[in-house]
C-alpha cells in the first residue's frame, strides 16, 4: 500500500515537472516569436504573460515563479539580455504573487482568480516602471550597459506594459477557465458507472 501511495505521488510529481516545464518554454517562445519594440526603454511588449497567469492560477505560486522568472529570462537572453535581472524579477514575481492569492481555486467562483489574476499583472507594469524609472537609471550611473533608461521613457512604457498586462490578465484567465472545466469534466466522467451496451 506505501509503495503504491509512492509511486502514484512521483508519477504526479512527474506530471508537474512536465507541466511547468511546458509552460515555461511557452512562455519563452511566445515572448520571443511577439515582440512589438517599445523605443523609448529599448523594451518590448509581448504575450508571454498569458502563460505565466495560467501557471499561477492553475499551479501555484512555486510554478508561477519558475515559469515567470526562468521562461522570461531565457526569451530576454536572445537580444535583450540587459533586461535578463529585471525580468527574472518582475516576470517570477507576477507568477509568484498570482499564485499566492489565488490558492487553491477550484471553486465555482471567479472572484479570487480575478483577483490574483489582476495583481499578477498589475505587478508587471510596476515593476517593470520601478527598474525603468529608477533601478536602472541608478545602475547606469556605474555600468554603463544599464544606461537605457530614465524616468521619462519610463513613463512612456506604462501604456504598452499596461495592455500587455491586460492581455496577460485576460488570456491567462480564459485558459485557467478552460483547463479547469477539462479537469472537472475528467473526475465527473470518470465518477459516472458505464452505461450503454457491453461486449
Amino acid at each position: 500500500m506505501k509503495v503504491e501511495i509512492q509511486m502514484t505521488r512521483i508519477k504526479s510529481k512527474f506530471a508537474e515537472t512536465a507541466v511547468i516545464a511546458a509552460l515555461t518554454a511557452l512562455t519563452a517562445i511566445t515572448t520571443m516569436l511577439v515582440r512589438v519594440p517599445i523605443p523609448a526603454t529599448n523594451g518590448y511588449f509581448n504575450i508571454g504573460d498569458v502563460f505565466i497567469i495560467l501557471a499561477g492560477l492553475w499551479l501555484g505560486p512555486r510554478a508561477g515563479f519558475i515559469v515567470g522568472a526562468f521562461g522570461s529570462a531565457i526569451a530576454d537572453a536572445v537580444g535583450f539580455p540587459v533586461y535578463i535581472p529585471a525580468t527574472f524579477i518582475v516576470k517570477g514575481f507576477e507568477g509568484w504573487i498570482t499564485g499566492i492569492i489565488a490558492g487553491n481555486s477550484r471553486s465555482g467562483s471567479l472572484v479570487r482568480p480575478i483577483i490574483a489574476a489582476l495583481a499578477g499583472g498589475l505587478s508587471m507594469v510596476a515593476g517593470y516602471y520601478l527598474f525603468e524609472a529608477f533601478i536602472y537609471p541608478m545602475l547606469g550611473s556605474k555600468i554603463p550597459m544599464f544606461n537605457i533608461t530614465d524616468p521619462g521613457a519610463a513613463f512612456i512604457a506604462l501604456l504598452p506594459n499596461a495592455i500587455q498586462g491586460m492581455s496577460g490578465i485576460a488570456g491567462g484567465l480564459a485558459l485557467w477557465k478552460a483547463m479547469t472545466a477539462s479537469s472537472q469534466d475528467l473526475e465527473i466522467g470518470d465518477d459516472q458507472p458505464l452505461s450503454g451496451k457491453h461486449g
